[in-house]
């Protein structure tokens, strides 16, 4: 049985979706003011081999991930760079999808956007403001965390910490690993000289970001899911404002499973534009290194652990990548056998080597999606198995079992077969 470590409870919990063969599941996905980075790939990465996987163990996925692309920073980029907002993200969104189909994640058919959701937004600020939950100061719409119990439980915020004196935070995001303690904006309101906002029910404004990504989960997939996922910096501010926003409207639990990521490093350090290393897949798809040797080194580590990228260590992930890539060609050459002795039947030590393969696989897979354990599991047992040819015992039925598994695990991995 698949057993995830759950954020919300701090325990690796056995995998019990709300419909029985059904799994809801929400990625956040890029903010397109800008191009994603590596770092940003190793997160997606891990969440299409998760939802590979729920596919493999056979449930049905409906997976929403999503654009952020109306926010602060998107509308100063465009000013800075004298485009519109939808030429602007336009362009990296295209970008996103270029490099999706590089690394082969399987993206969602349908991706909502901000702009896409404003309808949504302006109806949960309604029923937040009904619940008096949410409230107008100066033409901007500010949520209350006090009104809401149990503020902060996914973070595990100490309220008590809680200032007496009121304070509002009107910007999108506040940088940085820290606690806005306070009232967070969902709308702002129009202002003189705007140049992005909507006509809507509550007025004219734009939706904060602190409540885009409620409006297109809800819009999407309802007011309860099973899975939610993101990068480790969500633990501050964002998932806790998703579930206060999601379930003071619903007075339901959102998200069952939570599930974050660790940083990608570059030389030991966190990308940042202010040090100068923040890298993109073409920096190092045009240095050599193919997009299923990137997909296997941001795979090959567990999405709990910070992964650092230095060129020693790329280099040392594509050497075993080809050396996987040339044990399978070999086992699945049509030769009879490598040293040129006809194939005889098979034996049960050929048996029990491809017999290991799939429950190997999952065994490491089921205890919190251990990919590097599962790869180098089934290494072994294909470098059992590629002995056991080389010394002619593995026939060609055996050989097509052994593609057929390979198939099978590759459906995850997506780098195991050229």
């Amino acid at each position: 049985m698949l057993e995830l470590y759950n954020t919300m409870t701090r325990k690796q919990e056995v995998f019990t979706p709300r419909i029985d063969g059904e799994v809801k599941m929400f990625t956040c996905g890029p903010s397109i003011y800008g191009r994603p980075h590596v770092g940003n790939y190793r997160s997606f990465l891990w969440e299409d081999v998760l939802q590979r996987y729920l596919v493999h163990l056979g449930y049905t996925v409906q997976r929403v991930l999503n654009f952020t692309d109306v926010e602060d920073k998107a509308i100063d980029e465009a000013e800075k760079n004298n485009v519109s907002i939808e030429a602007l993200t336009a362009s990296n969104a295209e970008q996103f999808f270029a490099d999706a189909q590089e690394l082969r994640i399987d993206l969602p058919r349908s991706i909502p956007r901000s702009s896409t959701s404003v309808p949504q937004a302006v109806k949960l600020i309604q029923l937040l403001l009904e619940k008096g939950i949410a409230y107008w100061h100066e033409g901007d719409v500010f949520f209350d965390p006090l009104k809401f119990k149990d503020f902060g439980k996914l973070f595990r915020l100490d309220m008590s910490r809680w200032p007496r004196e009121k304070k509002r935070f009107k910007k999108d995001t506040y940088p940085g690993r820290r606690w806005n303690l306070g009232d967070f904006i969902l709308w702002h309101g129009y202002k003189r000289g705007d140049k992005v906002y909507w006509e809507t029910d509550i007025g004219r404004g734009r939706p904060s970001w602190n409540i885009q990504d409620p409006a297109m989960i809800t819009e999407s997939l309802g007011y309860s899911i099973d899975i939610s996922c993101g990068g480790i910096d969500n633990l501050y501010r964002h998932h806790d404002y998703n579930i206060a926003v999601i379930e003071a409207v619903s007075g339901e639990e959102f998200a069952r499973y939570w599930v974050h990521g660790e940083h990608l490093l570059v030389d030991g350090r966190k990308m940042s534009k202010s040090v100068g290393n923040i890298l993109y897949p073409e920096d190092l798809l045009k240095d050599g290194f193919g997009p299923r040797y990137l997909r296997f080194y941001l795979l090959y580590g567990h999405h709990r652990k910070p992964l650092n990228l230095t060129p020693k260590h790329l280099e040392e992930a594509s050497r075993k990548v080809d050396l996987l890539n040339a044990m399978v060609a070999r086992l699945l050459s049509s030769d009879a056998d490598m040293k040129g002795k006809p194939s005889g039947p098979e034996d049960d030590e050929v048996d029990a080597a491809i017999d290991r393969l799939i429950p190997d696989f999952e065994r490491h897979m089921n205890d919190d999606l251990n990919v590097k354990g599962a790869f180098d599991a089934v290494f072994e047992d294909l470098s059992a198995l590629s002995g056991l040819k080389e010394s002619g015992r593995v026939n060609p039925a055996a050989v097509r079992r052994v593609e057929e598994k390979l198939r099978t695990m590759d459906a995850v991995f997506q780098f195991l077969m050229r």
